[in-house]
């Protein structure tokens, strides 16, 4: 634990890159195989269940700090970090210990489902013999809060860098459901071992485009394709191994039944890339509509038939076995439709529709994109590979602009991490005649100054203190962007909406001016309605032949 801690001071010590991954990369030289198995894992997702809930790590360390309940309490609203509050608290390590990593993380997974009482004794026993550093990582570890600061890219570079191999080929093999508990270090490093007939590619992202095209180059060098919104995932099919991979590494081959047809239609060697939707029968139902799926380990009858599954292929990542993530999107698009043609009619599965254009064609193409339950349109390089993760300058996102509402802040919470002593999670709420309701909460698109003014405010305008949270009086009026909007009976305004965020401080408006839930209510009836016109604009095969199947 004494080389992780150190590791974890070192990448939270700087801000630069550059530093950090020479740190990743000195790590990965040096520390114990095993060690290095369990960091790999940790800093790509695949943390322990939690064995400690919070209620009990909190009277436990309430218990071993002699403080009152109420004292820590206190003590964590003003930290705002469960880990930090029980570090600070807890008396020096009585004695000294230095085990690894691997041993911290095995003996947590173990105590999964055991008596309260020892899983108490075990928690009090490494708080007794943990240093302050080590303690604070084993607290996150507990408390399923773990977080490193550091990008899966960033962190597979480093790898990448350590070993010799090259990023890649690294990135390739760090994908799939790989159990850190089962798993060499070599098989990850090296060629075969943890190599699996299913495992899918990384995927290739794309940088939002902030303004308008103009400045990408010619638009003959594009194809454009609606930016569906689903789940974007892999189909693979090759000898021996079928599967369906969402983009966070989430096997979720049986959450979706209607794919299994596929396996005994599409060619051996085949890797799709491309966009899982509910269907409506000739376009995408709204996401909501699928995301009453997610999250399921199996999917009732009558859902599968209210909300069946449907595949909108981007990309053809593998023909007959052979990597085709180095040849031209062209080439790549037209395989893909040369496969996709050869199957027989009925599947779930079909190229998603693509064109070409001058920029004004395709801006106003986009214009229609929420009529198509689509967000946007995704513009990429017809000469570009299949990058790993995100490499600026041939996939672009096209977003439509969000929608906005005008909304008064109700309650403040203090955030975590490097804030963790700034007000900057929020509540806010809309009028509702002579009512303010509350109807969504963020806590992102303010500058740190901004958070620190708010927190100043926060302090001198309290009305309720409950735990972290603070009532507060009702005036300051900000604008809430948002991508999707939904009918919710589990919120009290009766509306839920999709990936709400801050986009401006309203100083020159007062709680007078802010929006109506009822003009909410009408935009959500405007949406559903756009929603079940028919998809048109894009049509498959609209490309120009590419030069290498001529």
């Amino acid at each position: 634990m004494k080389r992780f801690a150190a590791l974890f001071t070192a990448l939270e010590s700087t801000p630069k890159t550059g530093e950090k991954t020479a740190a990743l990369t000195e790590y990965f030289r040096t520390a114990p195989e095993p060690d290095r198995v369990w960091t790999i894992a940790l800093l790509s997702g695949r943390r322990p269940k939690r064995a400690v809930n919070a209620t009990e790590l909190r009277l436990w360390a309430a218990q071993a700090a002699n403080v009152p309940l109420w004292l820590f309490e206190e003590s964590y609203a003003v930290a705002g970090d469960l880990a930090e509050t029980i570090a600070h608290l807890l008396p020096p390590a009585t004695t000294t210990a230095a085990p690894s990593l691997e041993s911290k993380v095995r003996a947590l997974i173990a105590l999964t489902g055991r008596a309260e009482t020892e899983r108490r004794e075990f928690v009090l026993a490494a708080w007794r013999t943990l240093g302050s550093d080590e303690r604070f990582l084993f607290n996150k570890l507990l408390t399923g809060g773990f977080r490193m600061g550091v990008s899966r890219g960033l962190m597979t570079r480093a790898l990448a860098q350590a070993t010799g191999v090259d990023n890649a080929v690294m990135a390739h093999r760090l994908m799939g459901d790989w159990d850190p508990a089962h798993t060499l270090f070599g098989d990850l490093t090296q060629d075969g071992g943890a190599e699996t007939a299913a495992r899918p590619y990384p995927f290739a992202l794309a940088s939002p485009l902030e303004s308008g095209p103009d400045s990408l180059g010619e638009p003959d060098e594009y194809l454009a394709e609606w930016k569906w919104d689903g789940i974007r995932g892999q189909i693979i099919a090759r000898t021996g191994a079928f599967a369906i991979w969402s983009r966070g590494e989430d096997l979720i081959t049986d959450r979706f039944p209607e794919f299994a047809p596929l396996q005994d239609h599409l060619p051996p060697g085949t890797v799709l890339d491309g966009e899982i939707v509910a269907w409506g029968g000739t376009a995408p139902l709204p996401f909501a509509d699928l995301q009453k799926r997610i999250g399921r380990k199996t999917v009732p009858r009558k859902l599968l038939a209210e909300a069946p599954a449907y595949f909108l292929a981007y990309d053809l990542l593998e023909d007959g076995g052979t990597d085709l993530r180095d040849a031209p999107l062209s080439h790549r698009r037209t395989r893909l439709e040369a496969v996709l043609t050869a199957l027989p009619p009925g599947l779930p599965l079909s190229a998603s529709p693509v064109t070409t254009g001058d920029w004004t064609q395709l801006a106003n193409l986009r214009a229609s994109a929420r009529a198509q339950m689509a967000e946007g349109l995704m513009l990429k390089r017809l000469a570009a590979p299949y990058h790993t993760g995100r490499k600026r300058g041939d996939w672009w996102k096209w977003k439509l602009d969000p929608f906005t509402v005008d909304a008064v802040m109700i309650y403040a919470q203090s955030g975590h991490g490097r804030r963790a002593n700034l007000f900057s999670d929020f509540t806010f709420a809309l009028r509702d005649g002579n009512d303010l309701v509350p109807f969504t909460k963020a806590y992102s698109g303010l500058t740190d100054a901004e958070f620190a003014e708010i927190t100043r405010w926060v302090g001198k305008h309290t009305l309720e203190r409950f735990g972290p949270v603070r009532r507060v009086t009702p005036e300051l009026v900000f604008e809430i962007g948002f991508e999707g909007i939904q009918a919710s009976p589990r919120h009290k305004s009766g509306i839920a909406l999709r990936f709400p965020r801050i986009l401006r401080w309203r100083r020159d408006k007062g709680v007078a001016e802010i929006d109506t839930l009822d003009g909410l209510r009408d935009l959500l009836r405007q949406v559903s309605e756009a929603g079940a016109l028919p998809a048109e604009g894009l049509k498959t095969g609209a490309l120009p032949p590419d030069p290498q199947d001529i």
